[in-house]
């Protein structure tokens, strides 16, 4: 893990939905602190710390991005260079088995519909949080056979699991690898767990462990530093761009 590099982003703009969750609110701080400018999206009954909202290169947006029509996406997404989704269900019986169920899936279409139609002159960074439980399907990752039979439950089970691997499962086969205007990085953290600083963290192609019999921990800030680092670092987002990296604590 390095410190975040500061890639001239002097009045970049960063997109980021569900700003207002545990991980959101801490990406939000890190680009904030890396210079940028901020669109947070949150839902209507939630809020950013104070010492956030009050930050003169931050814009917080109450809005349901479902609801929001095709043209006021568009008007959402314009001028930004990056969209970051820290979108996910809340840990509920309503959260898990309500309405919507592919809210992240939906939420990545609609944005990256709204980023493609736009045209924008310079590639948008699309980095997207997912669950080290998806298996990046582009490369043959070892996974146990138990634990397949696990996953196949879950995916009929519980909603949210499907709904994580079918917003990756777009940026890899609707978008692709070859998409001239919107690039993506699926990050994928293990067991999230709350500290208060980021600390040593690795990252890997793939899982070196098992996410359900032998799940390791990621720490939501550091989550959060490394989105940021893919979103300022160039040399970063070169070495993991159209991948699924798994992040883990050190």
């Amino acid at each position: 893990m390095k410190d975040i590099m500061n890639y001239s982003n002097e009045g970049k703009t960063v997109l980021v939905v569900g700003a207002s969750g545990a991980t959101g609110r801490r990406l939000v701080k890190q680009l904030l602190d890396c210079g940028l400018y901020v669109k947070a999206v949150v839902r209507a009954s939630t809020t950013l710390p104070d010492q956030l909202k009050a930050h003169d290169r931050l814009t917080v947006i109450r809005t349901n991005l479902l609801e929001l029509t095709d043209s006021e996406l568009k008007a959402l997404t314009a001028g930004c260079q990056s969209v970051a989704s820290c979108l996910g269900h809340n840990v509920s019986w309503r959260g898990v088995f309500g309405k919507p169920r592919r809210l992240v899936t939906d939420t990545v279409r609609r944005l990256a519909t709204a980023i493609v139609a736009s045209r924008p002159e310079v590639p948008v960074r699309f980095v997207l949080m997912n669950s080290a439980g998806c298996s990046n399907q582009d490369i043959d990752e070892p996974v146990p056979r138990a634990q397949r039979v696990i996953i196949a439950m879950l995916r009929l089970l519980v909603p949210p699991h499907a709904d994580n691997e079918q917003a990756a499962d777009y940026l890899r086969k609707s978008l692709g690898h070859t998409n001239s205007t919107l690039k993506w990085v699926v990050v994928r953290p293990d067991s999230l767990r709350d500290e208060d600083t980021v600390t040593d963290y690795s990252i890997h192609p793939s899982p070196t462990r098992s996410a359900i019999f032998d799940p390791g921990s990621t720490s939501r800030i550091n989550v959060a530093h490394f989105m940021a680092d893919l979103i300022t670092n160039d040399h970063l987002w070169q070495k993991w761009e159209g991948q699924m990296p798994v992040i883990y604590n050190q």
